[in-house]
């Protein structure tokens, strides 16, 4: 390796160093496949040069591909040289030449071994290589995605600081400092700011070059259309406008392809979860034939339903948006990063001091006091503090599952045997699984619900407590005189809230750091980015009218979406439901018009059995070995594990959150319960 490509390495990257050569022997300076990984690195915003990174892909595969060569060797010398599969009639051709024979009985075990080898290392190499070059792909995809979300909000962000008074350039750096908000799209703007600042390049050059290296095509046209918009002295006012509204109308449209997909996979769910039901029925039939295949019984119940249920799950997340962002806002503009971000005080974070801590012995024992003072709090308030953190709740109902695990084995309440399980199928499985959901899942359950309404009550009434901001503000009043009349006005949550903002900035808060610790106090990334717009306007003017309607406009297209999302979504909540209370009933008939009474049939064969078998020494026995009790404890068991699968999909698929399902896989699987308990 030369000092000058050493040099454009760097000296750290061995690996990349070493295998340089190999990477100018397999392609070329013209290679598509080159030239496209150079373009995923770049929307994938990885700051490495294409030779770099596809010479230490191929170190990765070189060293995977030669683990697993090692490994697939030794795997066919043990399966193939020990005799743990026979290879004398593994080819089964006629050989009409003994030599021949004899050569290829010679070669036949190295042969195998050499093959196993190459393909457990093809499979390593391909593994490393491609893995390693897939994850800007994967990168520049989902970057994507989050800036086709939130383009529209970006755009109307953008028109509110035009109508504010700020000029082009302005407005490209207020979106460059607005990451915290607008996340990818923020970053875009950041990298026409820095080309301008860095590299003395003039920011229409700096705009073009972002339009063909975005991942989005959308963000790409924008740019382009507001370049020309820039170089023909339009009027950016106008133009921002009309982008704003038509990328409102393409949100709503991207939001109805992804319902009418999830209708698809709805019809897609009721089709596949049937599919189990189906073998078991099957299989219990064969039972009864006398050919028991409990293997496969075994396998279909907690095997197969699981994996049906997690691999719907999966393919509803590549078609499923949620919402990007955190929520929280920073207190100052800029690339900050934790110190400049202010997050709601609580025991996990204690606020301003944090920025402090290691500023001397007063800080930290200030820092100490804070933290002894929080957790007084939350031991006084433990129900505030899971509430706004419900997944804390898992600290302590998991232990508490544990231990009345632990004590129900050492009274012999839960069975710890097979057989003993089959004996007492429901009283077994209310101790091994019902009661650890109940004690984790509920709290749970009830905490996220809390959260989620007390959220939603401030996102409620947003677009019409806008409009009255913007009416109030029209009259002539500043932006805190139209907060103050109103908070007097209205009622809600969200009137409250304002009045506590009044009363901070009377205080000698600033407004913008007050309406920032509101926004902070419940993180909803809808809300962060109506906060932001507001606040950002307000620093420019208090008569912000027009950017208050702006921002009514995009919370009011928010909530269209959200409503059509729900009316939708509860079509398939409703879908998933039905299918799984239909396998449920198919399941209580076959246990009691079906299994039981063949179950008797083959009791009372029994009984005359004697004569019978000596008449007819050759006949069938239709039902005679079947075994009940297992049975019906995989029945029980099926139904169980579909019921907490299928409400973690229709939780999923209803609001694009795993908690949200967590209520209705309790509540499916209860439905179970009664239904076995009692028939």
């Amino acid at each position: 390796m030369s000092l000058e490509n050493e040099s454009a390495f760097g000296s750290g990257d061995l690996l990349a160093q070493a295998f340089y050569p190999v990477f100018q022997w397999l392609f070329d300076d013209s290679s598509d496949f080159v030239a496209d990984v150079e373009t995923k690195l770049a929307e994938a915003r990885r700051d490495e040069t294409v030779e770099l990174f596809l010479s230490r892909a191929l170190g990765v595969g070189v060293i995977v591909g030669l683990a697993l060569w090692a490994l697939g060797t030794l795997a066919g010398w043990a399966l193939f040289a020990t005799g743990v599969i026979p290879t004398e009639d593994l080819v089964g051709l006629y050989i009409p030449s003994q030599a021949v024979a004899d050569f290829l009985d010679l070669i036949k075990v190295p042969a195998l071994v050499l093959v196993t080898g190459l393909f457990f290392g093809t499979i390593g190499f391909a593994a490393g290589f491609g893995g390693l070059v897939g994850i800007p792909y994967m990168t520049a995809g989902e970057r994507k995605r989050e800036i086709n979300m939130l383009l529209p909000d970006a755009v109307a962000f953008m028109y509110a600081l035009s109508m504010g008074g700020m000029n082009q350039l302005e407005i490209l750096e207020a979106m460059a400092k607005a990451d915290d908000t607008y996340g990818e799209v923020a970053l875009e703007f950041r990298s026409i700011v820095q080309e301008t600042q860095y590299f003395d390049t003039d920011y229409r050059t700096a705009v073009r070059n972002r339009s063909l290296e975005t991942p989005s095509d959308e963000l790409s046209q924008f740019l382009t259309d507001m370049l020309s918009i820039v170089n023909s002295g339009g009027d950016m006012t106008s133009f921002l406008s009309d982008k704003k509204d038509k990328h409102m109308r393409t949100a709503k449209q991207q939001q109805e392809l992804t319902l009418d997909t999830l209708e698809l996979f709805g019809e897609m769910f009721m089709t596949l979860s049937l599919f189990p039901l189906l073998l078991i029925i099957i299989l219990v039939i064969m039972s009864m034939l006398g050919q028991s295949q409990d293997r496969l019984l075994y396998g279909t119940v907690y095997a197969l339903i699981p994996l049906v249920g997690v691999g719907f799950l999966v393919l509803v997340s590549t078609v499923k948006e949620d919402e990007p962002g955190d929520g929280y806002l920073r207190l100052q503009d800029g690339e900050g990063g934790e110190e400049t971000t202010s997050r709601e005080p609580g025991l996990l974070n204690l606020g301003l001091i944090e920025r402090f801590k290691d500023g001397g012995a007063l800080f930290a024992r200030i820092y100490d006091r804070e933290g002894t003072h929080e957790a007084k709090w939350v031991f006084t308030h433990p129900h505030l503090f899971f509430k706004r953190h419900p997944l804390y709740t898992l600290g302590l109902t998991v232990p508490v599952s544990v231990v009345v695990l632990a004590l129900a084995v050492s009274a012999g309440t839960a069975p710890t045997t097979l057989q003993g399980m089959q004996e007492r199928a429901i009283a077994g499985t209310f101790v091994w699984v019902y009661v650890p959901m109940y004690l984790v899942f509920l709290p749970l359950a009830v905490f996220r619900e809390w959260n989620e309404r007390s959220r939603h009550r401030i996102t409620n009434k947003l677009s019409d407590d806008l409009r009255k901001l913007s009416s109030a503000n029209d009259t002539g009043l500043t932006l805190l005189e139209s907060i103050k009349t109103v908070s007097d006005t209205s009622s809600g949550k969200l009137s409250e809230e304002f009045k506590i903002v009044y009363a901070k900035v009377n205080y000698g808060t600033s407004l913008r750091d007050a309406l920032v610790e509101f926004n902070n106090k419940y993180h909803i990334p809808r809300l962060a980015r109506t906060v932001k717009l507001v606040s950002k306007a307000q620093e420019a003017s208090s008569q912000i009218s027009a950017v208050l309607t702006t921002a009514a406009q995009a919370s009011e297209n928010q909530d269209d979406i959200e409503r059509e999302r729900k009316s939708r979504t509860r079509m398939q909540v409703v879908i998933i439901m039905m299918t799984y209370l239909t396998l449920l009933a198919v399941m209580a008939i076959l246990k009691v018009r079906f299994l039981d009474v063949m179950a008797g049939l083959a009791s009372q064969a029994s009984g005359g059995g004697g004569a019978a078998s000596q008449a007819g020494g050759g006949s069938m026995s239709f039902g005679g070995g079947i075994d009940t009790q297992k049975l019906n404890m995989m029945f029980f068991h099926a139904v169980t594990i579909q019921g907490v699968l299928s409400g973690f999909i229709a939780g999923y698929i209803r609001d694009a959150d795993l908690l949200s399902g967590v209520k209705f896989a309790v509540i499916l699987p209860t439905v179970a319960l009664v239904v076995f308990t009692f028939i």
